[in-house]
C-alpha cells in the first residue's frame, strides 16, 4: 500500500471514525494496524477486550485484496460477521454449518473480490481445494493479510488445543508475501514461545500491552455455604445482569444451574458433555438475550464477544493464573464495571492436585502445571492488591494499589504464626503423614479417635496442643499451609497431607510464617454501600432504573429481535451510556459518540434521537 506515512495516519483515523465509529485508537492498537498495513507479520498479545479484531479487521479494510481471518468457533462466526455487516463491512464466513450452495456462493463472492474479510474454521482452509481457491484469489482480487486469532490454540498443554492449528505454517509457505498476524489474549511466555515456534513467527514483531484490566474489580472468599454465598453476591450486586458461573465437573454445572432456576434466576448449563444442539441453544440465548446467566465448565467461553457481561463467578478453583485471568477477562470487555468473584476452600486445592498428579501428562509438565496452581494460590491467599499480584505474575509492574479489590477495600490482618505452623506440620508427621485436615484438627483439638477407625492417636505428643485455636482457624492455618507449599496433598493417600522440603526449616525454628488472618465468614454478607460505591465509573451503577436508559435498551432489543443478532451488535452498553449523558440531539451529535460509525448512524441514528425525545417528553 504504498502511501506516505501522513496519509496513511490520515487514511486510518478517517476509516477508524467513518466505519468503525472511534475517534482515537486505544492502547497500541494504532502501531499494530500501521505495522500490518505496511506488510509486516506481528504477534499481538492483548488483554480480553483490550480491541484485537480491530487490528486485523481495519488492516483488511485498508491492503488491497480479502482478509482471511482463521477462527476456531464455529458458532461465533456469524455473530462476528453480523457485527461486520452492521458496520457496512462486505464480510461472511466459511464453515461446516453451510451447506454446499451457500459455500458455493461465498467461494463466487471470494472470487470475484466482493467480500472484505471472510471467517474461515482452520479445517477449512487446511483443505487442498479451499488452499487451491486462495491461490486463485490472490492471483486476482489479491488477500490482504492472515489473521490467526485464538494463537494460543496451538499450545498442546492448554485446553484449548487444535492440532489444525499447528499446520498453518502452510500460509507462510505458500503465500509468503502476506502479512500474518497472530493474536491471542493468553499471556505467559511459554505459550507466547510456542506460538512463535509453532507457526514460524521468528521474524515477526511483538506488540504486549498492559494485562491490567482496571474496570475488574476482583474479589476472592473463603467457602462457608457456597451457593447462598454465591446468591448474596448475584442479589446485591447483579439482579439483572448477564454472567458466567465457572464449576469444575459436568454436574456441577447442571446442578448449580438448576438451583438458581429454582431461586428464579435464568440460568442455563454448558459443558462438553451436553447435545451440541442444546450448547449452541443455550450460547445463542446467552449471546441474544439480556440477563442471562451461564453456568459452565471451561468449554464455555474462548472467543466470547458478549462485551457486557457484567461478572465471571468461581465456584472451583481454576487450574492456573493464566486460566483465572483469561475466564475473569471475559467480564467487562465493554471498560465498564465488572466484577470477579471467587470462593475456594483446601479441598479445592485437594481435588486440583489430586487431578494434576492423576493426569497423563509427563512429569516435567506435571510440575509446571503444579507451580501454576501454587502461583493461584499464592492470589487467593495475598494480602496485597490483586491487581498487582496478577500483573506482577506476568512480569508486569503495577503502579499502587487499585483501590477496588477486597485487599485494598478491607485490608487483611496478618498474624505470626508460627508456633501454629509448627503444630500442625508436627501434627502431620506424628500421625504418619497419611491423613487429610478434619482428622488433623481433631488430633490437635484432643477430640477422640472414632471407633471405626483403626489409629489411635490420643498418646501423641500433638494430641490436644492444639485447643487454644478454633477449629474454622487451624482450617485456615492449613488451607495457607498448603497454598504457601509447606504441605503437599497425596494422592495415594485419597488427600492426605504430607510434608515438603519446605517445612523442615519451620520445624527446626529457623524460620518464621506469617498467615493472614482470616475474618469470620458470613455466607449471606451483603457488599456495603461504600464497597459498591468504590467500583470503577459509579456513573454506569446509577443508571440501571433510569427510564432513558430502559427505554434505550427496550429500542436496542427491538431492533436486535428485528434483524436476528445479539443487542451489543447494535451498539454496546458503553456506547448507550455515552448518548444518556451526552444526550444528542442531531445526527451530527450523534455521529460524535463513539461506537456510531457513518452505517450506524444511517441506519440507527433517528431511532435513538426519537427515543430521546419521547423520553424528554414523557412519552415513555
Amino acid at each position: 500500500m504504498p502511501m506516505s506515512n501522513s496519509s496513511t495516519l490520515q487514511i486510518l483515523h478517517e476509516t477508524l471514525h467513518d466505519v468503525f465509529g472511534y475517534s482515537t485508537f486505544r492502547g497500541e492498537q494504532e502501531v499494530v494496524v500501521e505495522h500490518v498495513v505496511a506488510g509486516g507479520d506481528a504477534l499481538v498479545l492483548m488483554p480480553t477486550g483490550g480491541g484485537k479484531s480491530l487490528c486485523y479487521q481495519l488492516p483488511a479494510l485498508l491492503r488491497e485484496g480479502v482478509g482471511i481471518v482463521v477462527s476456531p468457533l464455529i458458532a461465533l462466526m456469524q455473530d462476528q460477521v453480523d457485527a461486520l455487516k452492521q458496520l457496512g463491512v462486505r464480510a461472511a464466513f466459511l464453515n461446516s454449518s453451510q451447506d454446499a450452495d451457500e459455500a458455493r456462493e461465498i467461494s463466487a463472492q471470494l472470487m470475484r473480490g466482493h467480500l472484505q474479510i471472510v471467517y474461515v474454521a482452520p479445517e477449512r482452509l487446511l483443505t487442498s481445494g479451499f488452499l487451491a481457491l486462495l491461490e486463485q484469489i490472490q492471483e486476482g482480487a489479491g488477500i490482504a493479510l492472515f489473521a490467526i486469532d485464538e494463537a494460543h490454540c496451538v499450545s498442546q498443554w492448554g485446553h484449548d488445543f487444535r492440532p489444525e492449528y499447528r499446520k498453518l505454517t502452510v500460509l507462510h509457505e505458500r503465500f509468503p508475501d502476506v502479512p500474518r498476524i497472530a493474536l491471542t489474549a493468553t499471556a505467559d511466555a511459554p505459550t507466547r514461545a510456542e506460538i512463535v515456534e509453532r507457526l514460524k513467527l521468528e521474524d515477526a514483531r511483538q506488540f504486549v500491552s498492559s494485562f491490567d484490566r482496571p474496570n475488574i474489580r476482583y474479589r476472592v472468599m473463603l467457602k462457608a455455604s457456597a451457593r447462598q454465598q454465591l446468591e448474596a453476591f448475584l442479589e446485591t450486586e447483579h439482579a439483572n445482569d448477564a454472567g458466567i458461573i465457572y464449576c469444575l465437573s459436568r454436574r456441577k454445572v447442571e446442578e448449580t444451574a438448576e438451583w438458581l432456576k429454582s431461586r428464579g434466576w435464568d440460568a442455563l448449563p454448558y459443558h462438553a458433555g451436553l447435545d451440541a444442539s442444546v450448547r449452541n441453544q443455550n450460547q445463542r440465548r446467552f449471546l441474544r438475550e439480556e440477563g442471562v446467566i451461564m453456568v459452565a465448565t471451561v468449554a464455555f467461553g474462548m472467543g466470547i464477544d458478549k462485551p457486557n457481561v457484567r461478572f465471571v463467578a468461581h465456584l472451583d478453583l481454576p487450574k492456573s493464573m493464566e486460566g483465572y485471568y483469561q475466564e475473569t477477562g471475559r467480564a467487562g470487555r465493554d471498560g465498564l464495571p465488572a466484577n470477579a468473584w471467587m470462593t475456594y476452600g483446601l479441598s479445592d486445592v485437594v481435588s486440583m492436585r489430586k487431578m494434576l498428579d492423576s493426569g497423563d501428562a509427563p512429569e516435567e509438565r506435571k510440575q509446571v502445571e503444579r507451580q501454576k496452581l501454587d502461583a493461584l494460590l499464592g492470589f487467593c491467599e495475598s494480602t496485597s492488591c490483586r491487581h498487582q499480584t496478577l500483573l506482577r505474575y506476568f512480569g508486569e509492574q503495577h503502579a499502587g494499589n487499585c483501590g477496588q479489590c477486597d485487599n485494598c477495600l478491607s485490608p487483611i490482618d496478618t498474624w505470626d504464626a508460627t508456633q501454629a505452623a509448627q503444630m500442625a506440620l508436627s501434627c502431620v508427621y506424628r500421625t504418619g503423614q497419611r491423613f487429610g485436615v478434619v482428622h488433623l484438627i481433631d488430633v490437635l483439638l484432643g477430640k477422640a479417635t472414632p471407633k471405626v477407625m483403626q489409629f489411635s492417636h490420643e498418646n501423641l505428643s500433638t494430641f490436644g496442643i492444639g485447643k487454644a485455636i478454633s477449629p474454622a482457624q487451624w482450617s485456615s492455618v492449613y488451607r495457607q499451609l498448603v497454598a504457601g507449599g509447606y504441605l503437599i496433598s497425596d494422592i495415594e493417600a485419597y488427600g492426605g497431607l504430607k510434608l515438603a522440603e519446605s517445612a523442615k526449616p519451620v520445624l527446626k525454628g529457623e524460620s518464621d510464617v506469617w498467615l493472614r488472618r482470616d475474618a469470620e465468614v458470613i455466607s449471606t454478607r451483603k457488599v456495603s454501600k461504600a464497597e459498591r460505591g468504590a467500583r470503577a465509573k459509579d456513573a454506569y451503577a446509577e443508571v440501571v432504573d433510569d427510564p432513558l436508559w430502559l427505554a434505550m435498551k427496550a429500542k436496542r432489543m427491538e431492533l436486535a429481535r428485528e434483524q436476528g443478532v445479539p443487542p451489543y451488535v447494535i451498539f454496546h452498553d458503553s456506547t448507550l451510556l455515552e448518548i444518556l449523558n451526552r444526550k444528542p440531539e442531531s445526527l451530527t451529535e450523534m455521529s460524535q459518540i463513539a461506537g456510531v460509525g457513518q452505517a450506524k448512524l444511517e441506519r440507527y441514528g433517528d431511532a435513538f434521537l426519537e427515543v430521546l425525545e419521547d423520553v424528554a417528553n414523557g412519552v415513555v
